[in-house]
């Protein structure tokens, strides 16, 4: 039974995506976050899992790229073609959403053939993208003058290359737990978890730019 425990949790990542889409399209923000949060969750103990018990497989792999792909790619996709629809003038600008769904599939393709993101990312991780983008319809209730085609499609482009830029990013896999090693990690989540407290979903935009700026700390500490 544990060989099947890891793509267990990587199906259920699936299956949220999955009811995570239908929620967006109904605009049920709320219930998507809760999808996207469960695919996440699913997502991080899917690979802790197998290692644990030594039960990684190619299939394995694959599966969690397919999944990855509608729980971080489509979906968050979705979410933007419905925020684009409710305030573009035109019919066809909210298909410019899926442009961010397109560059999820060239991040994931990129991560299962470079053999430099074994531990860390090269590029913005999938996941921290959605969480990004499923932060927007709550900004925009809370602040409806931001609502805007053009903010939208700047944000589309701006993540967009983040997903596919050549920007060392690290991973919450840890070698140890010292502090000495993880210090930036650690201030990380310490920073984000305040900011989250006060300012939910107004702070994700603040945790993303964190994420960029306690990596590149991170990383220089280290050379």
């Amino acid at each position: 039974m544990k060989r099947h425990l890891p793509n267990t949790l990587t199906c259920l990542n699936l299956f949220s995506g999955c009811v995570g889409v239908l929620f967006a399209l109904d605009q049920a923000y709320t219930y998507a976050f809760y999808c996207i949060l469960a695919s996440g969750i699913f997502d991080f103990f899917d690979g802790m899992v197998a290692r644990a018990l030594h039960v990684k497989s190619a299939i394995g792999k694959e599966l969690d790229s397919l999944a990855d792909m509608v729980s971080f790619g489509f979906l968050p996709g979705v979410i933007l073609y419905m925020l684009l629809q409710a305030s573009s003038p035109t019919a066809y600008l909210p298909y410019l959403g899926f442009v961010v769904t397109v560059f999820s599939a060239l991040r994931l393709a990129k991560f299962n053939v470079d053999s430099r993101q074994t531990s860390d990312f090269i590029g913005l991780n999938t996941p921290m993208n959605t969480f990004f983008v499923i932060s927007l319809p709550f900004i925009f209730e809370q602040f409806p003058s931001l609502h805007t085609p053009a903010l939208l499609i700047g944000i589309i482009a701006v993540v967009s290359y983040l997903l596919v830029a050549e920007i060392r990013l690290f991973s919450m896999k840890m070698n140890s737990l010292s502090w000495q090693d993880n210090k930036y990690k650690y201030v990380f989540l310490g920073v984000s978890a305040l900011l989250l407290i006060f300012l939910q979903f107004a702070a994700l935009p603040l945790v993303l730019v964190l994420y960029i700026l306690f990596s590149k700390l991170h990383f220089a500490s280290e050379s």
